[in-house]
């Protein structure tokens, strides 16, 4: 999309109150007129009776000029603000992303040889955690390109999105994990193949921040009109309130973050999708909504196409049978 600071609904400043001042003269000319014919006084009208309002409309035409010429200064200001910061993220994206990761796949590996190789109990705890952080980060990077590579456009495709919880669910299909998924057979939904991430990442956080020996995932899938909703219920102990602040508000202060991007990952994937993110918590456990936009399958279009074929198929048929039995007649009637 490109931006243009230097007009105001795709017009400049000063032809904006030129074509104000224009039709504003004329709208006083006009209501002069009518208003003299219908007290009966056009005869005696002269174009002196319009200058009060000729200066009112000149006057405001300067202040229409004023307004627009500063919102164009602004808007020049934050565009370039805007570039600048955008920059940074690309290239602060691009160090983390590479260098830094480069940087921690060494580490990692030093540390996996360390641990082959220490004997002391607390050094190879130590190994332990710096290999885990290492891994956090490595994957906190990955979500990263994730999110970058995510196109702004709204999707044009369709998925089903029975078979992207299946698929997210056989990943976390283990002995300490009871999951239970009630789905149709079929749900289509409006997006590309990006909307496994969103789901993935709200299935992993439903065991990995459970604390519960034995920790219950429940899934379900409906369709209510135009809208198909995901539902993943845990029993953990659910998102921190000012986690989820951070969400409704939308931005990231000093004394107020969210701890991991992964639910900023599934907010972000799941708007470009054209769909919105619910949580709820409570002492039971949380709750996650994922609505997106219902669309038809292809099922439906293989059967359209099918009934189509069918019914000119049958025409054929019987177009073949007409012209048959005009034929024998013929043969009938030469005999």
């Amino acid at each position: 999309m490109k931006l243009e600071p230097d007009r105001v609904l795709g017009r400049p400043p000063r032809e904006l109150a030129v074509a104000y001042c224009c039709l504003g003269t004329l709208f006083v000319v006009a209501t002069d007129l009518a208003a003299a014919s219908a007290v009966g006084s056009l005869p005696t009208w002269t174009p002196i009776h319009a200058v009060g309002g000729w200066a009112l409309v000149v006057v405001s035409s300067l202040v229409l000029y004023g307004a627009t010429a500063y919102q164009r200064r602004r808007a020049v200001t934050a565009r370039s603000e805007l570039e600048t910061s955008n920059q940074q993220l690309q290239v602060l994206s691009r160090v983390f992303r590479h260098n830094v990761r480069n940087d921690l796949n060494v580490i990692q590996g030093y540390t996996d040889l360390l641990i082959d190789r220490v004997d002391d109990e607390r050094s190879r705890e130590c190994l332990e955690t710096i290999r885990e952080t290492t891994d956090d980060v490595v994957e906190i990077s990955e979500k990263l390109r994730i999110i970058e590579d995510a196109s702004p456009e709204p999707p044009s495709g369709r998925i089903d999105l029975v078979d992207a919880v299946h698929e997210a669910a056989a990943e976390i299909d283990r002995a300490d994990v009871s999951l239970t998924v009630d789905a149709p057979a079929q749900a289509w939904v409006r997006a590309d193949e990006s909307i496994e991430y969103p789901i993935r990442e709200v299935f992993e956080n439903a065991v990995t921040h459970n604390d519960k020996s034995m920790r219950r995932v429940d899934v379900s899938v409906t369709e209510n009109g135009s809208t198909t909703c995901l539902e993943v219920r845990d029993n953990g102990p659910g998102i921190p309130d000012d986690e989820r602040a951070v969400l409704r508000a939308e931005e990231e202060t000093p004394l107020s973050h969210a701890s991991s991007i992964g639910l900023w990952l599934v907010k972000w994937m799941c708007e470009t999708q054209g769909g919105t993110v619910g949580f709820e918590t409570s002492d039971d456990g949380t709750t996650v909504r994922l609505r997106f936009e219902s669309v038809d399958g292809p099922a439906s279009t293989a059967s359209a196409e099918e009934t189509c074929r069918r019914t000119r198929c049958g025409s054929d048929t019987a177009r073949a049978d007409a012209i048959a039995d005009g034929n024998g007649e013929k043969a009938a009637d030469d005999g």
